[in-house]
């Protein structure tokens, strides 16, 4: 089965469920031509006839974590490649770019941040691409294309490039998207920079870890992208040469956010390294003055310890001032290691 348009046997009184029942999963769906949005139905059915019946017209449907039969109700339609719709109903793909006849698949990931959690949430956005229609499948909260449809709708130079100008929108909106993460990950980050070099003790390593497992995330749905679409901005992989200049914007912001991500990751690790360094010198601080105090009171220990053998002939057992004078020899021997230890920075 190609990405062309189904023959003339087009089952479109085929409903998996009526219509109203398909509100949720249906998010919209459009007939636009000339850069123009005709007032029709917003059913898949009424798309298919309407770019059947005319050669400029292309058609744009949005569906929303959709089933195996409603997404079978839109193959039958448009007649999609099932390797193609097995892709739209699997979740966490791989970016790609994939061709099925006449057909473009574009899966991309959707990312938005959750600052209680320092947390990079994903979802995904499956394109289908062809000469008079466009299919978007998306999945999770992320990656909304409500707004994006409304403002391409008010460019109707850009939207009489035709399905190529809605992909273009829709990786424009999801790189920006990433943009928008970046920017945020990069102010946790900051504020972890300036708790590991900050003069009190913090525990950093756990949300320095959690915030390069995000970082991953983030790595993950862009840098698969990046020759995608170089390759769109150069005219290849069915974007025609009128399209690609949009698409030099997307390449070139996508390569700026990867950079950016890259970075961060690198500033993590140094922050990482430079939080167990410290740790470390805080330990050994820490086992400095210990060792100190240990050695301040070894002293009244020992000659305790000497005094205690309750030996009859030992010297100065009998002197009227001798219990008074081990304490002085006890204070003064602790009060010159103290000051010692202080002037080599051990207390």
């Amino acid at each position: 089965m190609t990405g062309t348009l189904a023959g003339p046997a087009k089952p479109w009184a085929i409903m998996t469920r009526p219509w109203f029942m398909m509100v949720t999963v249906i998010v919209d769906c459009g007939v636009y031509a000339g850069g123009e949005r005709r007032q029709l139905p917003k059913d898949p059915e009424t798309v298919a006839q309407a770019i059947d019946g005319d050669g400029r017209a292309f058609g744009w449907i949005g569906l929303h974590e959709p089933s195996g039969a409603e997404m079978q109700r839109v193959q039958r339609l448009f007649g999609l490649h099932d390797l193609a719709i097995e892709d739209a109903l699997q979740i966490h793909q791989r970016p790609k770019v994939e061709r099925f006849g006449d057909t473009i698949l574009v899966v991309l990931r959707t990312l938005w941040y959750v600052d209680e959690g320092d947390a990079v949430e994903t979802g995904q956005v499956t394109v289908f691409v062809g000469p008079r229609y466009v299919v978007t499948v998306r999945h999770g909260e992320g990656g909304e294309l409500a707004t994006t449809r409304h403002q391409l709708e008010e460019r109707a130079a850009v939207l009489g490039h035709g399905p190529a100008a809605v992909l273009w929108a829709i990786c424009d909106a999801v790189v920006d998207d990433y943009e928008t993460v970046a920017e945020q990950v990069e102010i946790d980050v900051d504020e972890v920079e300036s708790s590991v070099f900050s003069s009190e003790r913090t525990s950093d390593a756990e949300r320095i870890y959690r915030l390069k497992r995000e970082v991953l995330e983030m790595r993950r749905a862009i840098d698969p992208l990046r020759e995608p679409m170089v390759q769109f901005a150069h005219g290849v992989s069915g974007i025609s040469a009128k399209a690609s200049p949009f698409f030099r914007d997307v390449a070139d912001h996508l390569s700026r956010v990867s950079d950016q991500t890259e970075a961060i990751d690198t500033l993590l690790t140094s922050a990482l390294n430079a939080h167990l360094a410290r740790v470390s010198v805080q330990q050994n601080d820490d086992m400095r003055k210990i060792s100190a105090w240990v050695a301040i009171a070894a002293v009244p220990t020992m000659l305790a310890g000497i005094y205690g053998m309750n030996f009859g002939n030992m010297p100065e057992l009998r002197w009227h001032f001798g219990y008074y004078a081990v304490l002085l020899l006890m204070a003064v021997v602790c009060f010159t290691m103290y000051r010692f230890f202080r002037k080599v920075g051990w207390l």
